[in-house]
């Protein structure tokens, strides 16, 4: 008896559509801000004093497209994929998606002689969030492969 796929109207797939499209508006807006903040040479932003703040916000943009889009990648693998370790791999990829970039922004917030906010303490587990996702989706790919 095999495992039957995750119809592509199922709660965890359209969880994932809507989760990884509103992330994605919210880190391209952000982007634009970013880029506004440049292009208007706004002090606290470009300010050599400032390059920490300028970075870890440019890594909360960058991390967060990316996993936007992971987000909306595993919505469409997952109506593909069979096994338990689906709920777990959705689970940390959402986690992901908000740990890594709310810790590089909030690292980014109070910059005190180039040392982060403590928010940075984020970004490690997001990524064991990341590396954990990523580790079960591609499990269950096998258990697929092995029930088809």
């Amino acid at each position: 008896m095999t495992t039957p796929t995750i119809a592509a109207d199922e709660p965890l797939v359209r969880r994932h559509l809507a989760f990884g499209w509103w992330a994605l508006l919210f880190f391209v807006i952000l982007g634009l801000l970013l880029e506004a903040l440049h292009g208007f040479k706004v002090d606290w932003y470009l300010g050599r004093a400032f390059e920490t703040r300028r970075l870890l916000w440019r890594l909360a943009h960058a991390h967060g497209t990316l996993l936007a889009v992971l987000n909306l990648v595993f919505a469409f693998s997952a109506s593909r994929l069979r096994g338990p370790a689906l709920l777990r791999a959705s689970r940390c990829l959402q986690a992901a998606a908000v740990a890594l970039p709310l810790g590089f922004f909030g690292g980014g917030l109070a910059v005190d002689g180039g040392d982060p906010h403590p928010l940075i303490a984020l970004v490690p587990l997001g990524a064991l969030f990341l590396v954990a996702g990523v580790f079960l989706t591609a499990r269950a790919t096998l258990e697929s492969e092995k029930s088809s």
